[in-house]
């Protein structure tokens, strides 16, 4: 028997970390939200790797926090290492990396989520969606409850007809032995979806007591972190960061994998789904990089008041018994004690081009999906769509447009677009190499890219937003100054500059000139002529981004302006590529398929080449004109 538990605008399924991100963004937009989750104890778990950040995922956690998300907060407050990577290459790759405290940032998400107005957190095990004539109206529960919503946002992680294997073993569950959702997986094929079969997996972790850290070589936290969220200001446990520790696989190891590949589950057969091509398990590094003599392995604490490790670089499906013999054939790991086997899991995933770049379902309106069901790996990828979902799921409701993230503006728009117009047959993973604009999409400078939309959108508060215009009118105030001021070749200048290993000025030249040199920073010029008014550090940063790299920039800003050109010229949504005379068979089939949005759009699907487009072109102005002259008429 089923009965009517609730009516609500949005209901989020799933409280991962794509659903907490859509969920807390809904109800900030003003929308009355329900938060359903299997497990009230598993909210926003990391089932994983006890961290967030790192490259392109780093970018993707500042821009959540510059549109009025909780990720990048919710690290700042739990962090136990912050380290930024990639600091000898250019700003472009710049990317922060923290080691969260597992369970304080579970526990911490989840009071947010508790303390959120029009939010309401729910358990309860989704089986079924409520769809009529093609309108997601509602979903189901187990215990037969009824809830009513205007839209609804899927984010079901790796649940959706869940499958833990460990050797031999193989059993149904979703991650860390907890219930799989089954029948919304079925309910899903019913109502016309097709499913795709991932896998991904996950390392053993073992006990602090039985690593001799001697062996290993130690990998501490930066001396004075940045944070991830533009709000966070200090946090006094940055003074008490705990270290991670590196060691490697050795030639035992390799050949314990070996000796042992015919219990792999991923080489017996007994694995169907496709695993992420860029986190392998050791037994597909071992096979597919057989020259290598060793593998990185980093052992990283899972939080302040445990005693676990999360063994980083060991993600196995191997039989319990051998992982133990692989461990201890690792340097500092000899009398290491497995704590928790590492397992591979399969589930279900939404094949992501059935979504338009809303998120939203075509094929059901006011569905929306998120996360790992849409064939992504990575809590950041899964927060970075989720908010996206959520605010597109409550401006479905309020009859506003929907915001999609160009990829010109970040690498959330990259993943996006990534997904619903090239789709994926892996877990996909956010690479730096991914954006083909990746200078302008800078970890500095997220909240410039992205803070107005926020703001417009009605997450970020005035107080945020004002505070956000007084930096960008200090950046820009501050290039104007130095572009004023001449630094002439007296003896304070020629010091400075020999000191720097600079070569010396024959004339005067503004501060602009000076700072574009390869060898000097704006720490060098605030020596010489400081700023009349305190400049913070992120501020000064920007202003050296700028000035050092402005002819790269604008080169860049160049292709985006021609893109944007072919954004802007959009497809009506019914037209019918099949009569469009002289369209490739395979470029009919592909766009019927995508269905893209703008010719944009069009010239990223696979298998649309130039002269598709060249076509479509004229088919375009064509139908324009006969739409215009019969509205005329």
């Amino acid at each position: 028997m089923s009965y009517r538990a609730g009516e609500y605008d949005v209901i989020v399924i799933g409280a991962g970390h794509a659903g907490c991100e859509a969920a807390l963004a809904a109800a900030r937009m003003g929308c009355e939200t329900l938060l359903l989750t299997i497990n009230l104890d598993m909210v926003a778990f990391m089932y994983c790797n006890p961290s967030i950040g790192g490259p392109a995922k780093g970018h993707v956690v500042r821009e959540i926090d510059a549109l009025g998300g909780e990720m990048g907060r919710n690290t700042d407050k739990t962090f136990i290492q912050m380290r930024m990577l990639n600091t000898a290459k250019g700003p472009a790759v710049h990317a922060l990396r923290a080691q969260a405290d597992k369970f304080l940032y579970q526990h911490t998400m989840k009071q947010t989520i508790e303390g959120q107005e029009r939010l309401t957190l729910r358990q309860g095990l989704v089986e079924d969606l409520i769809i009529e004539d093609g309108v997601c109206v509602g979903v189901v529960t187990k215990t037969g409850a009824e809830y009513g919503a205007k839209s609804v946002v899927l984010t079901t992680g790796t649940y959706l007809r869940g499958k833990v294997i460990l050797g031999e073993l193989m059993y149904e569950s979703g991650p860390n032995n907890q219930q799989p959702a089954v029948k919304l997986s079925e309910s899903l094929k019913r109502n016309g979806f097709q499913l795709a079969r991932l896998k991904t997996g996950t390392p053993p972790r073992v006990h602090e007591d039985s690593i001799d850290f001697s062996k290993t070589e130690i990998q501490p936290g930066d001396d004075k972190p940045k944070y991830f969220s533009y709000e966070t200001e200090y946090m006094a446990h940055s003074e008490d960061q705990i270290p991670c520790w590196l060691t490697y696989t050795s030639e035992k190891s390799h050949q314990i994998i070996n000796d042992n590949l015919y219990r792999a589950p991923m080489f017996s057969g007994l694995i169907e789904g496709t695993g992420p091509r860029y986190c392998p398990s050791i037994e597909d590094k071992i096979v597919r990089f057989a020259d290598k003599p060793k593998h990185q392995i980093f052992l990283e604490p899972e939080g302040r008041n445990t005693k676990e490790y999360y063994v980083q670089g060991l993600s196995t499906s191997m039989p319990e018994e051998v992982q133990v013999d692989i461990l201890r054939s690792i340097p500092g790991l000899e009398k290491v004690e497995m704590m928790r086997p590492g397992y591979a899991i399969e589930y279900d995933a939404v094949v992501p081009t059935q979504l338009w770049p809303s998120l939203e379902t075509k094929l059901v309106t006011n569905l929306f999906t998120a996360g790992q069901i849409n064939g992504t790996s990575g809590y950041e990828e899964a927060a970075g769509q989720g908010i996206i979902a959520g605010i597109n799921a409550a401006r479905k409701v309020q009859g506003a447009e929907p915001v999609i993230i160009e990829r010109s503006r970040g690498y959330i728009g990259v993943m996006i677009d990534d997904l619903v117009t090239k789709g994926t047959n892996e877990p996909y993973r956010l690479l730096t190499s991914r954006a083909e604009y990746r200078l302008l999409l800078r970890h500095d400078n997220a909240d410039l890219r992205m803070t107005p939309l926020g703001h417009e959108i009605g997450l970020i508060s005035e107080a945020r937003y004002e505070k956000f215009v007084e930096k960008k009118n200090l950046v820009e105030a501050e290039i104007e100054r130095l572009k004023e001021t001449r630094f002439r070749p007296d003896e304070a200048v020629q010091a400075m500059l020999e000191a720097a290993g600079s070569s010396l000025l024959n004339n005067s030249v503004d501060g602009l000139t000076l700072l574009r040199r390869p060898e000097l920073t704006y720490a060098h010029l605030e020596t010489l002529n400081p700023s009349p008014i305190t400049l913070s550090e992120d501020v000064k940063e920007q202003v050296e981004i700028q000035v050092k790299y402005t002819g790269y920039i604008e080169k860049q800003q160049i292709q985006v302006d021609r893109m944007e050109r072919m954004e802007k010229k959009r497809i009506p949504d019914n037209i019918d590529y099949d009569i469009i005379y002289g369209l490739a068979t395979e470029a009919k089939q592909r766009l019927s398929k995508i269905r893209p949005l703008s010719i944009g759009q069009a010239s990223r699907i696979s298998g649309v080449n130039p002269a598709d487009l060249s076509i479509l072109l004229v088919h375009l102005e064509h139908y324009n004109r006969v739409t215009a002259a019969s509205h005329s008429s």
